[in-house]
């Protein structure tokens, strides 16, 4: 027997709707590179929206077309998420730290029809062009003022583009199970791959990242997600913010300025922000050197790569509580959220660290399982480690054009490529990538447990492990360091502040000083190219 409720569909148009019917006086506040501050509101946004979508539909689009966006944070990238969407096609957010040739297989592959750039992206697209097949149109994302001349072909400007349309749009009756939004993997190995995702996965997600367990937003919130849009849509604040007419504050491509992000902080009083661990370090390190405070903001979340418990310490010491979060592009990306649990202040302090430091708990409406190499199911004992496994209704089936190529097995479950173990609670720990974890003498080393015990050195302002060659262990971890800007540290009294914070076996015999570490286009630390960079290291 069926139940006898109405099926309406889950869309990002009623997103959109609701926002603009019930949360319009709710403001967007951006920086862009011709505004240094604009502000409006949500019922100012979606009246532009409608124009965007009347434009869209005078070009010719069909329902599933692709069109790429290649942008920063701001409110004509809010725009195109609800315009393009809305509309039938699908919003293919590119992200533009890839390489050039990333850029223009992910453009070529996803049969992008439209690309929607920031100014500073035109000449990389004019170098491009000329290989991007399937492209007939370019909108350069600025005022007629601020127009780039240009020798791209059948290229608008932004604002002129919507000038004059009528700002009423009849939205189609969209099936919730049709494709919205697409956002490639960073392909640290092999080609990027597209994730396709539904109006109902994006819809759901939403509804989940905002409950009390997890983001916890609601009206009265003024979220920054400095976390990109180009990059599994902000982590889903995009949607999420709208639905409960939070404030949202885009930081444009100043999203890893300390200085832009602390005056932003404090002249729009954001409580609530989102980034990954370099961002929060970069803060730190303005708000240290300059004293200034940011009295608004109480939480943030870090995700994309372990945040260690010395950054979280920092962050404390400024009123800023760090909850640690962990998904994935193929998750939409949401799997886990670290917020603290009231029986939890029972426990020592470090009892508290070592849980407030784990990926999260897993949330509503993902699964989870950890599996050893011939796929047996371990304990959630927190002990036991293996591959970790995810289901859920925002975690992906399959990759777009790549049919053969399963993304799951025959039972349903995603591969995460992460190596974990899950305690009786619930919190995930990360472990590893099953790509990065060492191996040494026939055991497993985690890099990012000893990347984190080195992190709480005061000299060590960023770390990094690798494996690489050892003569009689086969691998041995290998300490990358960046020193704190005017320290001078001594690398056997960085390795001897290790001891009694992870196994004494697990302590690199060496440590090596670096100006950078390189990172991935999302973020996170790229031990691809370390290892790169260190291929000819020996331990002797």
């Amino acid at each position: 027997m069926n139940g006898l409720m109405m099926d309406s569909q889950l869309t990002i148009t009623s997103i959109m709707k609701h926002a603009d019917l019930i949360n319009g006086k709710s403001e967007i506040v951006s920086v862009t590179g011709d505004n240094p501050l604009h502000k409006y509101t949500y019922k100012d946004a979606f009246r532009r929206v409608r124009q965007m979508a009347n434009a869209l539909q005078k070009v010719g689009f069909q329902p599933g077309d692709r069109i790429a966006t290649l942008a920063w944070n701001d409110y004509r990238h809010f725009e195109l998420y609800y315009a393009i969407s809305c509309s039938g096609q699908v919003c293919h957010t590119v992200n533009p730290r890839l390489f050039p040739e990333q850029i223009d297989f992910i453009i070529n592959h996803a049969e992008d029809q439209f690309i929607f750039t920031d100014p500073m992206f035109v000449p990389l697209l004019e170098q491009l062009q000329n290989s991007l097949s399937t492209v007939r149109g370019y909108v350069v994302m600025t005022d007629a003022a601020n127009m780039p001349e240009t020798s791209l072909a059948n290229a608008y400007c932004y604002e002129t583009f919507i000038e004059g349309e009528s700002d009423s749009f009849d939205w189609p009756e969209l099936e919730e199970n049709s494709a919205s939004s697409m956002c490639y993997t960073s392909g640290t190995t092999g080609n990027p791959k597209g994730v396709l995702y539904s109006h109902r996965s994006t819809v759901l997600h939403s509804i989940v990242g905002s409950t009390p367990d997890v983001m916890n937003l609601a009206s009265k919130d003024v979220v920054m997600p400095i976390v990109p849009m180009f990059h599994v849509n902000a982590w889903g604040t995009a949607y999420n913010g709208p639905m409960v007419g939070a404030k949202l504050v885009f930081p444009g491509p100043k999203m890893a300025d300390g200085e832009t992000l602390t005056n932003l902080i404090n002249s729009e009083k954001v409580n609530y922000s989102l980034g990954v661990p370099t961002v929060w370090l970069a803060l730190v390190g303005y708000l240290n050197a300059t004293g200034k405070t940011i009295e608004t903001l109480k939480s943030v979340v870090s995700g994309g790569s372990a945040c260690p418990l010395s950054l979280m310490q920092e962050m404390e010491k400024h009123g800023v509580m760090v909850h640690m979060g962990w998904g994935m592009t193929e998750m939409s990306p949401l799997g886990s959220y670290n917020r603290p649990q009231e029986w939890m202040k029972d426990g020592t302090q470090e009892e508290q660290d070592t849980r407030r430091v784990r990926a999260g708990r897993v949330v509503f409406g993902v699964e989870m399982k950890i599996v050893d190499g011939d796929n047996n199911e371990l304990p959630w004992d927190g002990v036991a480690s293996g591959v970790l496994l995810v289901k859920g209704p925002w975690v992906c089936s399959g990759y777009y054009r790549l049919d053969d190529k399963p993304a799951v097995d025959a039972d349903g479950w995603f591969n995460t490529g992460d190596m974990a173990a899950i305690d009786e609670q619930g919190y995930v720990t990360i472990t590893d990538r099953i790509k990065d974890v060492i191996k040494s003498g026939g055991e497993w080393i985690s890099s990012i447990d000893v990347e984190n015990a080195a992190m709480a050195h005061p000299d060590v302002q960023e770390a990094a492990v690798i494996g690489v060659s050892h003569p009689k262990w086969t691998e041995r971890p290998l300490l990358i360091v960046i020193p704190v800007e005017g320290s001078s540290p001594d690398k056997d009294a960085i390795l001897a502040s290790l001891e009694g914070k992870i196994a004494k076996w697990w302590t690199p015999e060496d440590c090596v000083f670096v100006e950078e570490i390189p990172h991935t286009a999302t973020g996170k630390i790229s031990k691809k190219d370390l290892r790169d960079q260190f291929k000819d290291y020996v331990y002797s």
